[in-house]
């Protein structure tokens, strides 16, 4: 069956709230939760962007199974790729085996405040690529030194490693980026239910590895209570991939925006109580090829309603889909 994923999206509670979160997905019954790792909110009405790994630490503490991931870590600019590499392994150790590295090439929105962004797509997805095998020479325990195309590593070592380094996934976006996915990855990871994508990441290496999906929801009682936050905090969810990683704050954003419509928010995002419309959702992932499909409620107020709503009318009808799923 299709494994179900809870996102604890940073960009909308604080770093407690995210926590207790996560500890309540665990209870209700997810099968694995994902941790946006941004350093900055898209919208201010969001109003949040804590350290997603001080996070994923204290969560890694506060649960016992649910297994964690990134998504997705940019391994680039504002970390370099051995402090990923550091920070994945400790975190492994800490959830005792449970947290796999989520990676992507980054949005300007928040690799740009620690110096010039690389506007060119094929630029990022070189480093992409050059960050993972730093990250996967490190996780086997060598001394690394290299002085490569974009990074430099000087005799690194990690000191503490996990009996098992944490699988690496892409962020997958088109051809280019599947086939980078396909070649590197241990799995990928999409917000679009696209076949293309799945087909392109098998073709390139990628078959039999797991294909994680991300579907944005808004729960609610009262549906145009859900459209309306939807389109406060998530207007900008439409955007093409290519436009969304070039704006730098959230006042672009917000600029970018401003003739979206509650309703053209609320054809893309399934907004309000029917388990009908997100099982319906989740099938067009399943369908695509997913074997996983994490699922973002809009609101950081929302989530324990969601959480319980999911628990009592959602889950089990999500766990009849055919998924697949295989383990990385």
């Amino acid at each position: 069956m299709v494994q179900i994923g809870y996102v604890m999206l940073a960009e909308q509670a604080g770093p407690r709230q995210l926590v207790d979160h996560a500890m309540h997905a665990e209870d209700v019954g997810f099968d694995f939760s994902m941790t946006s790792d941004q350093a900055s909110p898209r919208l201010r009405a969001q109003g949040h962007s804590p350290y997603a790994w001080s996070v994923l630490g204290a969560v890694a503490q506060a649960t016992t199974e649910i297994p964690l991931m990134t998504f997705a870590t940019c391994p680039t600019m504002r970390y370099h790729p051995a402090v990923v590499a550091q920070k994945a392994a400790t975190l492994q150790i800490l959830s005792e085996g449970r947290f796999r590295l989520g990676l992507g090439p980054g949005e300007n929105l928040n690799e740009h405040i620690v110096g010039d962004w690389p506007s060119a797509a094929d630029v990022r997805l070189e480093m992409l690529g050059e960050a993972a095998g730093i990250i996967r020479e490190l996780f086997r325990g060598e001394h690394v030194s290299r002085r490569g195309g974009h990074f430099t590593v000087d005799s690194a070592k990690l000191w503490d490693l996990p009996d098992q380094p944490p699988p690496i996934g892409f962020a997958v976006s088109d051809e280019r980026s599947c086939g980078l996915a396909g070649r590197l990855a241990d799995f990928m990871i999409a917000v679009r239910p696209e076949r293309s994508l799945t087909e392109s990441f098998e073709r390139a290496g990628g078959s039999g590895k797991p294909r994680v999906g991300q579907l944005v929801v808004c729960y609610d009682t009262d549906r145009e209570a859900a459209v309306r936050r939807a389109h406060e905090q998530f207007r900008w969810f439409g955007m093409g991939g290519k436009a969304k990683a070039e704006l730098v704050n959230p006042d672009s954003f917000e600029a970018a925006t401003r003739f979206v419509r509650p309703e053209d928010v609320a054809e893309a995002i399934p907004c309000g109580d029917d388990p009908e419309a997100v099982v319906d959702a989740v099938r067009g992932f399943v369908s695509a090829g997913f074997t996983e499909v994490a699922l973002v409620q809009i609101g950081g107020r929302a989530q324990h309603d969601f959480l319980t709503w999911a628990e009592e009318k959602l889950l089990s009808e999500l766990h009849t889909l055919g998924g697949g799923a295989v383990a990385a």
